[in-house]
């Protein structure tokens, strides 16, 4: 499965970067990498809780994710 990240500078200087099909999972960075590496790993903590809890499949494997 494809995760998109759709990544934004705000007016304060600060990136944002959101992780669309995962309502929640948005992180801020100093630089777009750094948004972009932080919401990637909060998207893989939020997946594996979800995994362990069943409340999701193992359609989800294999995972990458698309920074647009």
């Amino acid at each position: 499965m494809v995760f998109k990240v759709e990544i934004e500078r705000e007016a304060d200087g600060r990136w944002i970067a959101e992780v669309v099909d995962l309502p929640g999972a948005m992180a801020y960075g100093t630089s777009e990498s750094d948004a972009v590496v932080r919401v990637e790993a909060l998207a893989l903590r939020v997946l594996a809780d979800r995994l362990e809890h069943g409340e999701a499949g193992a359609d989800l494997l294999p995972i990458s994710f698309d920074a647009a």
